[in-house]
């Protein structure tokens, strides 16, 4: 396995979920079922992603300067994330995640960003000796949107590869993300942001044209269980997913990411690395939690050579 260094600049949060029998009523207080406290934030969980896949993974990130933020730095320590560019800020809150999800797996999410919006371009500059050793940088849209336009400049005028996950979805100038490599909504932040619908294939190719049109090399609209659509500026075309029994799907895009961007470090052309990544992910949906339901790439290929 050829394994090269992915460069993830994002957020990091902790985790609060929630399991109950329904989601509450406006007003309404009820018990849950169970509680789990786990490490999140999209950065953090496609960078743990992408290192239980087998990358090299290195995380330029802030976190705030309470118990969340010392711990949040630890684990990345023990899963062997470079963590030399994640910074504690005193006087901010770490970034939280309160996630309730029912018994269909299906989830609800609010985000505080805290420190996550204190990483700014400068910060980029920084890190620059560790981004230009990268094959890959990931990024998404839980840190100030100026700092993910900057850090997609920063890559495109050294060669580097970017991988841009654009949620939660936010008005956002596409113009300042010309050239992105990769560019993964899912389907619902497709519509949004390009106001075109996504209901049928026909839709979701438009959109996805929209999007090439717009500069990104590469669209990869996701669309869970259903796969992927996959498109540049010739052609675009299905990726099919992978049906699992789903237990939780928090972090399942997640898992998609990092494992896609691990997978193309390897070598492995788009496709394949987009067939590979849609089982990555549906995988971690039959598990609970985020980061805790990411297989190992020795759980992974028994898996994929089982299929």
């Amino acid at each position: 396995m050829i394994r090269k260094r992915i460069v993830v600049v994002g957020s990091c949060n902790v985790d609060l979920t929630t399991f109950t029998d329904r989601f509450p009523e406006p007003g309404e207080t009820m018990f849950g079922a169970r509680f789990d406290l786990g490490f999140g934030g999209k950065g953090a969980n496609q960078a743990v992603a992408a290192k239980r896949c087998g990358a090299e993974v290195a995380m330029v990130a802030r976190v705030g300067g309470d118990l969340f933020g010392d711990a949040t730095v630890r684990n990345f320590e023990r899963l062997g994330i470079d963590a030399s560019h994640v910074r504690v800020l005193d006087g901010l809150s770490s970034g939280v995640a309160p996630i309730f999800v029912d018994p269909t797996g299906q989830n609800r999410i609010i985000v505080v960003k805290g420190a996550n919006d204190a990483l700014r371009p400068a910060d980029i500059d920084a890190a620059a000796p560790l981004l230009a050793q990268a094959a890959c940088v990931v990024l998404q849209f839980e840190i100030p949107l100026e700092t993910v336009a900057y850090t997609v400049a920063f890559a495109r005028n050294r060669g580097i590869p970017t991988v841009v996950n654009p949620a939660p979805a936010l008005p956002v100038d596409l113009e300042t993300l010309a050239g992105v490599d990769y560019f993964v909504p899912n389907q619902t932040e497709a519509g949004m942001l390009t106001g075109h619908p996504v209901e049928t294939r026909d839709d979701i190719d438009a959109c996805a044209k929209i999007l090439v049109g717009r500069g990104m090399r590469n669209v990869i609209i996701t669309l869970g269980e259903q796969g992927a659509w996959m498109a540049d500026a010739a052609r675009g075309e299905a990726i099919p997913g992978v049906r699992v029994a789903a237990i939780d799907t928090t972090g399942a895009g997640d898992a998609f990411i990092g494992s896609f961007a691990a997978f193309l470090a390897e070598g492995l052309d788009a496709r394949a690395a987009l067939e590979r990544a849609n089982l990555y992910a549906a995988l971690s949906t039959t598990n609970v939690g985020t980061q805790k339901s990411f297989l190992t790439r020795e759980e992974f290929d028994r898996a994929l050579a089982r299929r």
